[in-house]
């Protein structure tokens, strides 16, 4: 096999071909990659469960049916997306028709996390290959069986001149940052994020971080309890909480906590029994080393509800903390675990304490039947993304973009917005000949009134 700076150098070799830019091409390889993965479908279900039982139904909702409503997506909308853009011109270069051309980027990185394996793997993989760029993919070493899997899936459609999926651990994620590229899409921790811009910083390559943190989930006293406590469970342990948009943790009104509470408990034994380790809809934690985090957190916290252990099974039951200190080892970091601190309020100024002591969160979501409430709420926090009465939901939208802002991450994609992250938009103005307006050119004398009654009037 080839090392890495030679794979690149043969992509970089093709992308000068002008071979990507073409639509038809691009076309051609994205339908080729959905019907390769619509074949590989229940073999990507037992990858899943052998990297950490996670569900069929689950894997389908989160992550097989996702990636192949984006390529039905990408198919039906390429040819137009790619199309350039005509927009207004401006006066003040009359005459002229003005354009914004898609042009890709070049030579592309993709690193993906082990939380989603395949669909944060693969959408981003559609994305840059729609927007006519070359791939090199770094699946995660974390999900071995959906990383092999994802490995012959693209060396069985693409050229490695078009794409190339590269397994390995940080030595090979260490390698791959080192190199020159034209665009590094990062989907992953905080700490790792600021290890990829850095070494994109090097070469000045634009990159896409899309992070995570501590998203805080509000509930007054408006709603209904029962069905706020059912979205929640739902939410927040899903694919056993490691997802980076799960509520971190919940602000509830201090007179109906004891009644969330007691909602939440009965939702969370109604979905994954008396007994969540004997339930096939939860899944495990990614490894040890994880499960091990999970468990140094809990230490010292008012465990309200489960708090279940088993390191050897990875298995940790979902779980509820009470009113933990801000500066606590479950508040101090990210949690991406199935364990939920359940913090109170009495006042907005309380709400701002808890949410302004940490940096800004990729996900916001707020309970509440209040309109005014829910409005001051969006506008005062700063947020990647968010969601009223419900968990999640934003980022199945392809019509919303998905990103961090802040500590976060930086950038977005989905749908139309995942085309237009890997496409340079190319400004271009095509300057008519049949007219040329002598203000712009010397002598100025006499000239200055006129030129700014165009500014004041025309710009």
């Amino acid at each position: 096999m080839d090392t890495i700076p030679e794979i690149l150098l043969k992509q970089k070799a093709f992308f000068k071909s002008q071979k990507t830019k073409e639509v038809s091409y691009r076309l051609s390889l994205l339908k080729a990659l959905k019907q390769e993965i619509v074949s590989n479908e229940q073999a990507i279900y037992e990858a899943l469960k052998k990297d950490f039982k996670k569900s069929e139904f689950e894997t389908f909702i989160s992550e097989f049916g996702l990636v192949i409503s984006e390529l039905n997506l990408v198919i039906k909308n390429l040819k137009k997306w790619a199309k350039p853009k005509r927009v207004k011109s401006s006066m003040l270069t009359f005459p002229s028709q003005d354009y914004i051309y898609k042009e890709p980027y070049g030579s592309i990185l993709i690193i993906a996390p082990w939380n989603y394996p395949f669909l944060l793997a693969i959408e981003p993989l559609i994305m840059a290959i729609a927007a006519g760029n070359t791939v090199i993919l770094k699946p995660s070493e974390l999900t071995k069986h959906t990383s092999q899997l994802i490995t012959n899936i693209v060396q069985k459609i693409f050229p490695e001149t078009i794409a190339q999926s590269i397994e390995g651990g940080i030595e090979t994620a260490t390698e791959l940052l080192a190199q020159k590229w034209d665009y590094i899409f990062f989907t992953g921790s905080v700490p790792v994020g600021k290890i990829v811009a850095r070494a994109a910083a090097k070469h000045l390559t634009p990159v896409t971080l899309e992070l995570g943190g501590k998203s805080p989930g509000i509930i007054d006293d408006t709603v209904d309890l029962k069905l706020a406590a059912r979205r929640i469970s739902w939410g927040k342990f899903l694919n056993a909480g490691q997802t980076c948009i799960a509520a971190d943790y919940i602000i509830v009104k201090s007179n109906v906590k004891d009644a969330f509470i007691d909602a939440l408990k009965t939702e969370i034994i109604k979905r994954y029994g008396v007994n969540p380790k004997e339930s096939v809809d939860l899944p495990r934690i990614i490894n040890k080393k994880n499960l091990l985090r999970l468990a140094n957190m809990l230490e010292g916290s008012h465990v309200i509800f489960g708090g279940h252990v088993d390191v050897d099974a990875c298995y940790i039951a979902p779980t509820l903390i009470d009113v933990p200190n801000l500066d606590s080892k479950i508040m101090s970091d990210e949690i991406f675990g199935p364990v939920l601190p359940i913090l109170t309020y009495d006042t907005e100024q309380d709400i701002e304490n808890i949410i302004w002591h940490y940096d800004k969160p990729l996900a916001f979501y707020i309970f509440s039947n209040n309109k005014t409430f829910i409005e001051q709420a969006i506008k005062k926090y700063s947020f990647g993304g968010g969601v009223v009465n419900d968990l999640l939901i934003h980022f199945g939208n392809h019509r919303l973009p998905f990103g961090g802002i802040g500590a976060s991450g930086m950038g977005a994609y989905h749908g139309k917005m995942g085309f237009d992250t890997f496409s340079h938009h190319k400004s271009i103005s095509k300057r008519g000949n049949w007219i040329d307006p002598s203000i712009r050119y010397a002598p100025y004398k006499g000239k200055l009134g006129l030129l700014k009654k165009m500014f004041k009037y025309f710009s």
